[in-house]
């Protein structure tokens, strides 16, 4: 997962689950200087309101506002060099680790093989 989605989890159960005065926790602040302001400032608006900033996105659906995401987000999430954002409910979404791809490929399925044709046979029909 990126550092960035990382941080930004680590953030939101700070302040929304565990700590009741987030002002006043230090590991809080330090995480906080670590966030470009934009994101911070977006993530801020959604827990201001009561509700999560980070949203996992399962089987290609947001998994708190349950609509299904663009192929392509959820392709920028298993290379996980960029973040998204849900562009229904506007969470950023992350895929848990169990649906990150692996680093190797599944091996492809073998090709059929073709039939040749008997050329002796259609010479006979002649």
């Amino acid at each position: 997962m990126n550092e960035l989605l990382q941080r930004l989890l680590e953030i939101q159960d700070l302040q929304l689950v565990r700590s009741k005065k987030p002002d006043r926790n230090p590991t809080l602040a330090a995480l906080r200087e670590k966030v470009p302001a934009q994101i911070l400032a977006h993530l801020d608006r959604l827990l201001n309101r009561g509700k999560k900033g980070v949203a996992i996105a399962h089987n290609g659906v947001c998994m708190e506002c349950h609509m299904r995401i663009p192929i392509g987000d959820v392709a920028t999430l298993m290379h996980g060099n960029d973040i998204q954002l849900c562009a229904n409910c506007g969470r950023y979404l992350y895929l848990p680790k169990e649906e990150m791809p692996s680093s190797q490929p599944p091996p492809a399925p073998p090709k059929p093989k073709r039939k040749k044709k008997n050329l002796t046979e259609t010479a006979d029909v002649q």
